[in-house]
């Protein structure tokens, strides 16, 4: 185990960084690539938050649709492959709200300036 600072400290200080101090003094392709650099900081930065709690959960309602269990990566396998083989649909019971959940906790990480997911947060589905 680390002492302080944690990654999400050193994650946020040099995404501020970059943003702060070097983005305004930038011009075209190198302030575009610094932009990008600092916004992939921030994804990291909310994956390490999140990603855990989203997989443990994932995975849980995985293992309740198909009745099986194992990792993951196994249980999203055999959910694609009960998907294509007609086995699972979105008429299935919790199906669909197992795509949505899956979905908000993706978005919360990549793009949780998304409209639609700021609107699921409104609305109280996430």
């Amino acid at each position: 185990m680390q002492d302080l600072p944690t990654a999400n400290e050193l994650i946020s200080v040099v995404s501020e960084f970059l943003r702060e101090q070097l983005l305004p003094e930038l011009e075209g392709r190198k302030k575009f690539h610094t932009l990008v650099a600092a916004n992939a900081l921030d994804i990291v930065a909310r994956e390490l938050d999140t990603a855990p709690k989203a997989n443990i959960e994932e995975r849980h309602r995985l293992a309740n649709l198909l009745g099986a269990e194992g990792s993951l990566a196994e249980l999203n396998k055999t959910f694609c492959q009960a998907l294509r083989s007609g086995k699972l649909d979105l008429e299935t019971e919790g199906v669909k709200e197992h795509l949505w959940a899956t979905t908000l906790a993706k978005l919360s990480v990549d793009q949780p300036k998304y409209s639609a997911f700021r609107k699921a947060q409104r609305e109280g589905r996430i």
